[in-house]
């Protein structure tokens, strides 16, 4: 009886000014002296999973983002499947109640069945053709990113970590009631958490802010005996104030970072799509590394929610909504700001020192908004 009267006044508090208590609060991962409900002060606090996956023999590409917004109480999560220039997309959202843990979205569900090594991803919408059931294996352990802080001016648009792991992607797709076997497709996923845009803009402008401008590059590449992970913001510059690149071998899953790290963009006409791109590096014994890229199919990420107008991410849908898109990848101009986020499947050949060139794929993610004076790119509006 004294737990009941305890819990019964916890319960009355909770609905005053306590953050809840949840299923997360009965494991011991609390960073601060507060239900897990509670995610600092900065209303753009997020946690997401991110997943891509591709079968190249046949151009089928898949990609999925799970969002979590504490401070915004949402959960949305985005599913896409790109084969024969057409993306079908899937997309839910709803409120998240402060629950954490239940990562089911609609028609769309997530779990962790090893941490830091498998999970798998549901999808159920009969009502569109759109069904899957796949499971993600790591192939080596996930690699740290450098954590990212920027800012316009005074204000901190962006301060994350974030993790990325290859791996090869198991189960099924059903698209129009055909259904196609997924085996050892290759892929990666990411996590991330902290601060950055979400759902809508704050229209408060920051003084002495700047012209806008990002350019973003994150490559993530597979080869048979190795994988390897290339990214870089730059400045107007060129220089690049986050920029890492990693060799893992997955014959001792040793991780390597490299150092002096560059890279050799070079663009198709009259655009900012990227054609081919070169990256250069050296191991710690001084050998070189040099990872030559060629662009082919172009996948627009709005499918996976980036820059999606209305259903981006952390955008307020309502209790529970869900919406579907069949979209034409191949009839849009590549020039079109509302698709500058996107990523090429593209051919990688790795070259360590003075052993045989190596053959894989890679995606090439990129997102250039602004300028960038190495590229010839000028600032917007100009």
């Amino acid at each position: 009886m004294p737990w009941a009267k305890l819990h019964a006044n916890s319960t009355s508090a909770s609905h005053s000014c306590t953050p809840m208590l949840t299923q997360a609060d009965d494991f011991p991962i609390h960073q601060l002296p507060e239900p897990i409900a509670t995610a600092g002060t900065d209303r753009n606090f997020y946690d997401r999973y991110y997943f891509q996956g591709y079968d190249a023999a046949q151009g089928t590409m898949i990609g999925a983002a799970l969002g979590v917004y504490p401070h915004l109480d949402l959960i949305d999560a985005h599913f896409m499947i790109q084969q024969d220039g057409v993306q079908h997309r899937v997309f839910a959202s709803r409120h998240l109640r402060s629950e954490r843990m239940d990562l089911q979205v609609g028609p769309i569900t997530l779990q962790v069945l090893k941490p830091l090594q498998q999970l798998r991803l549901q999808v159920n919408d009969e009502a569109h053709g759109v069904q899957a059931d796949l499971t993600f294996n790591g192939l080596s352990a996930p690699i740290e990113e450098p954590r990212f802080t920027h800012r316009a001016g005074p204000r901190t648009i962006m301060d994350l970590t974030r993790m990325t792991q290859s791996g090869l992607w198991e189960g099924s797709i059903t698209l129009n009631s055909q259904q196609q076997s997924v085996s050892h497709w290759r892929g990666t996923r990411d996590r991330s958490w902290g601060v950055r845009p979400l759902g809508a803009r704050d229209g408060q402008p920051v003084p002495d802010a700047g012209p806008t401008q990002w350019y973003w590059l994150w490559v993530p590449m597979h080869f048979e005996d190795h994988l390897m992970f290339f990214h870089t913001n730059d400045d107007a510059h060129g220089n690049g104030w986050n920029r890492s690149a990693v060799l893992v071998s997955l014959k001792d899953q040793q991780q390597h970072k490299l150092y002096d790290v560059r890279f050799e963009p070079s663009y198709r006409p009259g655009t900012q799509q990227m054609d081919r791109c070169s990256v250069h590096g050296k191991l710690p014994d001084g050998r070189p590394v040099r990872v030559d890229l060629h662009c082919g199919e172009i996948v627009p990420k709005q499918g996976e929610g980036y820059s999606h107008p209305s259903w981006g991410h952390g955008f307020y849908q309502g209790p529970l909504a869900t919406h579907f898109e069949r979209v034409d990848t191949r009839n849009w101009a590549l020039n079109d700001l509302a698709n500058v986020h996107r990523h090429a499947m593209s051919s990688a050949s790795l070259h360590i020192g003075d052993e045989p060139a190596r053959q894989g794929q890679a995606t090439l993610e990129q997102m250039l908004l602004g300028e960038h004076a190495p590229s010839g790119f000028p600032p917007l509006g100009h």
